[in-house]
């Protein structure tokens, strides 16, 4: 594999690629999970599936439309998220998720010509990724990084304690929005690495497994990054040993260890 590396572009692409996805996860992924919205990052990921049918529908790239649609539920989501309890935003992320791939399969059955094979949008493959895919990851690593990293204390107020920020007459609304609109963005650049179904786990598992050895926020994300790495470049390694699909088995050997520490770790 290590000689696969410095041969094929395609696994340096895909080397890149995890390494960018384990940046973006380790930070994003730490916030979904303290602030309990999985269920929402779900809904968001399954919604941008209207987007890419959108997108084959207009003949553009299938992203971009996933982006713009998937931008526009983080919206509406926010506004449901700030009138109603959590309940209602179940229900609201449960209907969105449903419209979202009923309106994929729509655009995709009515778009000109053959219909497209969507196996890579829904299960992902880490070895397919190409440069486009790898600059709106880098461009979205570096937004999100800059748009959390220098406020990291008002951000860890906004998850642990309200009061610090109204004390400093910050509307948390601000952070509402812009968490949604991250954890969206975040979301539809991973699409490629490892699929719409696949998405969550990747943001999840790596900050879950940090959390059993830490309850520093700041150590979490770190944590999270570095497990990140090490989970893609060991799911890669067996994926090409046994020549099985790549988001599959980064998936399984992440949560295999998830489980396995989760028992054994007191």
């Amino acid at each position: 594999m290590i000689n696969s590396i410095f041969t094929y572009e395609f696994m340096q692409n895909a080397i890149i690629g995890g390494i960018l996805a384990s940046i973006l996860c380790g930070i994003i992924g730490t916030i979904i999970i303290e602030k309990k919205l999985i269920m929402l990052s779900g809904g968001i990921a399954h919604t941008s599936f209207g987007g890419i049918g959108f997108g084959y529908f207009l003949g553009i790239e299938p992203i971009i439309g996933a982006y713009i649609i998937s931008t526009l539920s983080a919206i509406g989501l926010t506004l449901v998220h700030k009138k109603n309890d959590a309940k209602s935003d179940d229900a609201a992320i449960g209907i969105l998720w449903a419209v979202g791939m009923s309106l994929g399969i729509l655009f995709i059955s009515i778009a000109p010509g053959y219909p497209p094979d969507m196996t890579s949008y829904l299960f992902g493959d880490i070895l397919t990724i190409t440069k486009f895919n790898i600059s709106l990851m880098l461009l979205t690593t570096i937004v999100v990084s800059a748009l959390i990293l220098p406020f990291f204390k008002y951000w860890e107020s906004y998850l642990f304690d309200h009061e610090f920020l109204r004390i400093h007459g910050i509307n948390t609304s601000y952070f509402d929005f812009g968490l949604f609109l991250l954890v969206s963005f975040s979301i539809v650049s991973l699409i490629k690495l490892v699929g719409i179904i696949l998405v969550i786990a990747l943001m999840t598992i790596p900050p879950s497994v940090a959390k059993l050895f830490t309850r520093n926020l700041r150590n979490i994300m770190i944590l999270s990054i570095l497990l990140g790495i090490l989970f893609t470049f060991i799911g890669l390694f067996i994926s090409y040993t046994f020549n099985i699909p790549s988001g599959s088995s980064i998936i399984i050997f992440s949560a295999s260890c998830y489980f396995i520490l989760r028992i054994f770790k007191k």
